[in-house]
């Protein structure tokens, strides 16, 4: 039996990135400034930070590709955005840095040890491919998840992610 030849990591991870990505920014589109301050639960993020986290979330998944570690003690993170308009470009931004990183990257270092520490303290120190299925793509999806149901309790229409909404046809 022929097998076709199995695409390397760096494709198969650039298709899902690109399809999930693009599915993210349509969500992140419906957050609207105005709401940024709201919040469903006194526990929750207000819509504006969970957009602007989510907008710099995938700034994580490139900190992960170019280099061993990134240390929280001696790097700052990034603000977040103020505005709408602001989490967009974020968005935009880091998604194109994310891609170049993940065209610069090759097979055989998706398996090195990536490492977040706090000045001495390791706080996770798992294989790349980890690091970006669980620390970026499914975080993402699940914080994008989390926003689609602030718009929907905000009465703002819920884009199509995986299939239609009750809003918006695939």
């Amino acid at each position: 039996m022929i097998h076709p030849p199995q695409p390397n990591l760096q494709t198969a991870l650039g298709h899902e990135l690109k399809h999930e990505l693009a599915i993210t920014r349509r969500v992140l589109e419906r957050a609207p400034t105005e709401q940024f301050g709201w919040q469903p639960h006194a526990k929750s993020m207000s819509l504006g930070t969970l957009a602007g986290h989510i907008a710099n979330l995938i700034g994580f998944l490139e900190l992960s590709l170019q280099g061993a570690a990134f240390d929280l003690a001696t790097n700052k993170l990034p603000d977040n955005p103020a505005t709408a308009a602001d989490v967009l470009a974020r968005f935009d931004l880091n998604a194109d840095n994310l891609h170049q990183a993940l065209a610069d990257i090759s097979d055989d270092a998706f398996n090195d040890i990536w490492s977040l520490t706090h000045g001495d303290k390791t706080l996770l120190s798992l294989p790349r491919t980890a690091v970006v299925r669980t620390m970026v793509l499914n975080h993402l999806i699940h914080h994008r998840g989390q926003l689609s149901v602030y718009l929907r309790l905000l009465d703002i229409p819920v884009p199509a992610i995986y299939g239609g909404s009750a809003d918006e046809a695939p």
